[in-house]
C-alpha cells in the first residue's frame, strides 16, 4: 500500500486496526485500515504515525495527510486571501466530488490540530534554545540592530523603529447593537503579540500624561500668533491632523480599531499589539 503505509497482516501481534478510515491526500484519497503499533493509545496517534491527522478527536472515520495540511499552510502564508474554504473547494475539485460545508468543517478541525502541533513543538524547541524569555525578540530579531561586534564603534542611536498602525481591522463593539458580547477564548500562540491584560496594566498611564500634559498644552493655529504668517494662510488653521494626540478621539463605537505594528528600519517587525477601545492614545520612546 503506497504512502508508506503497512497492510494488516504487517501489523504487531495483537495491535488493533483502524477499520475503512478515510484518507485524503492532496490528489489521492481512499479507504484503508491502518494498524495500531503496541505503544498507541489513541486513534489519532496511529493515524498520525502513519502520516496524517484525523478530522475527530476521538473517533475519526476521515483523516488528511500532514504534506496536505504543511502545503496548505504554506500557500495561506504567502497568500492570506486564500482561506481554508478555498482549499477545501479546490480538494473536492481534485477528487471529482460535490463540497458540502461539513468537509470544511472537517478540514477546519484537522488543520487546527496541525497548528497546534506546530505550536507547541516551537515552543518546546524555543524553550531548549533558551528562547522562550520575554524579550527576546526584541533583543534578536534584527542581528544588524541588536548584535555588537568586538571594538565596533558606539553609534549615535543604538536602533532605529518605526511605530505605525492602519484602520482597515475595525471592529464594531456589541453594545452598538445591544447584543451579549461573545466572549474569544483565542490565544495569538505567537511572541510578537502584547495580549490585551499585558496592555491593560497601562491604560491609566495614557490617561495619567494627559492630565500632566494638559496646562502645558498651549497648541494654537500659527497664523494667530506668529506675526510672519499672513492671516489669509487658513491651511493651519482647517489641518487638525498634526495637533497633539489627546486631541484626536476614536469613535467609542469601535471595540477594535487597528493594529499596531513595530518594526526596525530593517523591515523586521519586532511587536504587534491590537488597538482595542483605544485607537491611538499615545506613543513615547524611552532610550535604551
Amino acid at each position: 500500500m503506497g504512502d508508506g503505509l503497512l497492510a494488516p497482516e504487517e501489523s504487531e501481534a495483537g495491535a488493533q486496526c483502524l477499520m475503512d478510515i478515510e484518507l485524503v491526500d492532496m490528489f489521492t484519497r481512499c479507504h484503508v485500515t491502518l494498524p495500531y503499533k503496541l505503544h498507541h493509545l489513541y486513534p489519532n496517534e496511529a493515524l498520525i504515525y502513519h502520516g496524517y491527522i484525523g478530522c475527530s478527536l476521538v473517533l475519526p472515520t476521515v483523516a488528511v495527510s500532514l504534506r496536505t495540511l504543511a502545503s496548505y499552510h504554506q500557500i495561506h502564508c504567502i497568500c492570506p486571501r486564500f482561506g481554508i474554504q478555498a482549499q477545501c473547494k479546490l480538494l473536492c475539485h481534485l477528487h471529482n466530488t460535490p463540497y458540502c460545508p461539513y468537509l470544511n468543517i472537517q478540514l477546519t478541525i484537522a488543520y487546527d490540530m496541525y497548528l497546534d502541533i506546530l505550536g507547541r513543538v516551537n515552543c518546546q524547541m524555543k524553550k531548549a534554545l533558551g528562547r522562550d524569555t520575554d524579550n527576546w525578540r526584541m533583543l534578536n530579531s534584527c542581528p544588524a540592530c541588536f548584535y555588537r561586534l568586538e571594538d565596533e564603534p558606539a553609534l549615535d542611536f543604538d536602533w532605529l523603529v518605526s511605530i505605525d498602525s492602519n484602520n482597515s481591522l475595525k471592529r464594531w463593539d456589541t453594545s452598538t447593537y445591544g447584543v451579549s458580547p461573545r466572549v474569544d477564548t483565542c490565544h495569538a500562540c505567537s511572541d510578537y503579540w502584547l495580549d490585551d491584560d499585558y496592555v491593560d496594566h497601562f491604560k491609566y498611564e495614557v490617561s495619567s500624561r494627559t492630565n500632566c500634559d494638559s496646562d502645558t498644552d498651549n497648541w494654537q493655529d500659527l497664523a494667530s500668533t506668529d506675526p510672519d504668517i499672513p492671516t489669509s494662510f487658513t491651511c493651519v488653521e482647517r489641518w487638525r491632523n498634526t495637533g497633539p494626540e489627546q486631541r484626536k478621539r476614536m469613535f467609542s463605537m469601535f471595540h477594535e480599531t487597528g493594529i499596531f505594528i513595530t518594526s526596525c528600519h530593517h523591515w523586521f517587525v519586532l511587536l504587534t499589539c491590537n488597538m482595542v477601545k483605544s485607537g491611538e492614545l499615545c506613543v513615547s520612546f524611552v532610550p535604551c
